[in-house]
């Protein structure tokens, strides 16, 4: 870095903070530049966060959003440029020295402790700040539990014991997602970064977490949202920040602009908010549920699904649409009811059984449920079919292989520098089509699509759904389980809402409205109504 000084502590709360420090922008970035060997990820970002604003970093994936926010938290150094916290250049910034300059961040892979409780991923930050990075054979676990109690509370999740000494690992991942977010805000911050917060949470969670964010601001807290749903930018105003291939291309105040403008910004290119579904259905039931049932998750579920349909399943986060999703790809073995693929009963017990029975599965967390990272990208692609790539000795074919992965990237649009590189390499976007890459490679006749947009952009979506529409042109039955409503609107014959484990309602998905769909998820009183 270009800069001389040392990083400067903060250990007043943010809500009295002199007028002096709200007159001063609280983070500037002057001329950032960073390369990866012959990608020059940034080139010459300026940014200037002021106190007790709300900011959206927007941009496609691969723009370098995250590689910005790691500068900015000390995760990564910058090539070039400076960086002032509240006015005094900083000659290097570590994870540590971010944290005790008030910088918190929330990334898109949560960088949780599995191993640890709920109370001990909030609150041990805290104690390894007051600490210097040393911390003592002995926590102090009435301080940890006081910290965790409160940034808990703020987000509106548990406190009582049961919770807070749950295992990170053992917690649903849209409950993993605020506890990431209570940890960001459990100290006193100056600045929150929080890298796709709502990926996934549902509307009345996402209501909620506006609500916090309402209450960081009125502390004179910063909050920085890393995002691609244009909608949520729309709703919480501020300011945003356009990125596009390393560079910052526009920002501006929100309410001065449309959607349409942010959209044109991000990818370059005009995107349409269109229905995409045209193909009509089949008229034979391909999958037939009846009476299906999971303990404590859901219970008499009963479904149809045509040749060549979209069948959108949506609901809260306690609904069992998520449980429902891996049920139907054996992850999560229902305990009653059955399951009828083109006459045939099925028994899916584990997830090989739904991948004989040609049942894809795109799991809702990518990162931990469905891609092998630091493995090639054609290893990821052709992992559910080894057995097939076998040569007559038993090897698996590499010219095999690499046809099939070549093929499929090619069908899906899939932005590959090289099919040996880790997968973990790609964007978000492409990192998803590599997930539907994998499904389709068992030659499906059902998919289903757990969150099939969770976490990548306008662009990326967009190519998605089309690649959806292609799929069941082609006659193949696909379910999307999702609480992205636009997402179901544009893409679904029909939509199934679930509240409590049951099915409550069932929708023609043409000409209806976002808050009929929302209602049903949010109301109180079963009607068992179908339509």
């Amino acid at each position: 870095m270009n800069s001389i000084g040392t990083i400067p502590k903060f250990s007043q709360a943010a809500d009295e903070a002199s007028q002096s420090d709200i007159d001063t922008p609280f983070l500037e970035v002057r001329g950032i530049h960073k390369r990866f060997g012959g990608v020059h990820a940034l080139r010459g970002v300026d940014l200037c966060i002021n106190p007790g604003q709300i900011y959206h970093l927007m941009g496609e994936n691969g723009c370098g959003k995250s590689t910005l926010i790691k500068i900015i938290s000390g995760a990564q150094p910058a090539d070039e440029g400076e960086i002032r916290i509240n006015g005094e250049p900083v000659t290097s910034l570590d994870p540590l020295g971010a944290l005790r300059a008030g910088i918190e961040t929330v990334y898109q892979d949560l960088s949780l402790l599995p191993n640890l409780s709920v109370t001990e991923n909030i609150a041990l930050s805290e104690q390894l700040v007051a600490a210097d990075g040393k911390l003592a054979r002995s926590l102090d676990l009435g301080k940890l539990t006081e910290t965790a109690t409160r940034a808990l509370k703020s987000v509106n999740l548990p406190t009582d014991k049961r919770f807070c000494s749950t295992e990170v690992a053992k917690l649903p991942i849209a409950t993993r997602q605020l506890v990431a977010i209570a940890r960001a805000i459990a100290s006193d911050a100056r600045l929150v970064i929080m890298d796709e917060p709502t990926a996934a949470l549902t509307k009345r969670e996402v209501d909620n977490l506006i609500e916090i964010v309402d209450q960081l601001r009125s502390r004179g807290v910063a909050v920085l949202f890393v995002t691609h749903k244009l909608d949520e930018v729309m709703s919480i105003g501020g300011h945003f920040i356009i990125m596009r291939d390393g560079e910052k291309v526009q920002e501006g105040d929100v309410a001065d602009y449309q959607k349409t403008d942010l959209s044109f910004w991000m990818t370059g290119r005009k995107i349409d908010v269109v229905r995409y579904r045209t193909t009509e259905i089949g008229a034979e039931n391909l999958l037939v549920v009846e009476g299906l049932k999971r303990r404590n998750a859901f219970a008499d579920v009963s479904f149809s699904l045509a040749h060549g349909e979209i069948v959108g399943v949506t609901g809260l986060l306690d609904s069992g649409r998520n449980e429902l999703a891996r049920a139907l790809a054996g992850v999560e073995p229902a305990d009653g009811g059955s399951i009828v693929l083109d006459g045939k009963s099925l028994h899916l017990r584990r997830p090989v059984d739904a991948i004989n029975e040609q049942i894809g599965y795109v799991p809702e967390d990518r990162l931990s449920e469905g891609l092998f990272l630091a493995k090639p990208i054609q290893s990821n692609i052709v992992a559910q079919i080894l057995d097939d790539l076998r040569d007559k000795f038993g090897m698996i074919s590499k010219i095999r292989s690499r046809k099939m992965a070549e093929r499929l990237v090619k069908d899906l649009q899939i932005v590959v520098a090289d099919l040996n590189n880790p997968v973990q390499s790609l964007s978000g976007g492409n990192q998803q089509r590599v997930l539907i890459g994998r499904g389709l490679t068992i030659a499906p006749k059902v998919f289903v699509l757990h969150g099939p947009t969770v976490g990548v952009d306008v662009g990326s979506k967009d190519t998605i759904f089309r690649i959806i529409q292609k799929l069941s042109s082609q006659g193949m039955g696909v379910i999307i389980v999702s609480d992205d409503l636009p997402e179901l609107l544009q893409n679904c014959d029909r939509i199934i809402v679930m509240r409590r484990g049951r099915i409550v309602e069932t929708f023609n998905a043409e000409n209806l409205e976002e808050n009929t769909l929302y209602q049903a998820m949010v109301a109180e009183n079963s009607t068992g109504k179908q339509s």
